[in-house]
């Protein structure tokens, strides 16, 4: 599946969509208005935008998904590491680890990511 691209301020509404799905429209006009400090007919924009994308679903003033929050990530992930790292995954930890002191709780959890790559496990 072609994930479309998400623009930065739509994935802030995508956040609070995938937080409150199902959700009316009504609902994340004011979830926006308090959280993104946007008016109604920019939350509607957006909606009518990512539904046009095929982000979203609109069905009757009900906001669903088609995109997971997870597959955005990735996506944006893989973007990222081609574009900026020639589609290198080592130089991508490789500059993310010189700028990040990882806990040791935290480089147990990715050797453990890799541990099961290594046995054929996605996750």
């Amino acid at each position: 599946m072609d994930i479309p691209k998400i623009h930065e301020s739509e994935y802030h509404f995508c956040l609070i969509m995938w937080e409150h799905e199902p959700v009316t429209s009504v609902e994340l006009v004011k979830r926006c208005q308090e959280q993104l400090g946007w008016k109604r007919t920019t939350t509607y924009t957006v909606i009518k935008r990512l539904g046009e994308r095929g982000v979203l679903q609109n069905d009757n003033g009900t906001i669903t998904s088609l995109v997971s929050k997870d597959e955005a990530q990735a996506y944006e992930i893989d973007d990222l590491v081609e574009k900026k790292f020639e589609g290198s995954l080592p130089a991508f930890v490789a500059a993310f680890t010189r700028r990040q002191d990882l806990s040791e709780k935290e480089l147990d959890e990715v050797q453990r990511m890799i541990d099961r790559i290594r046995k054929g496990g996605k996750e």
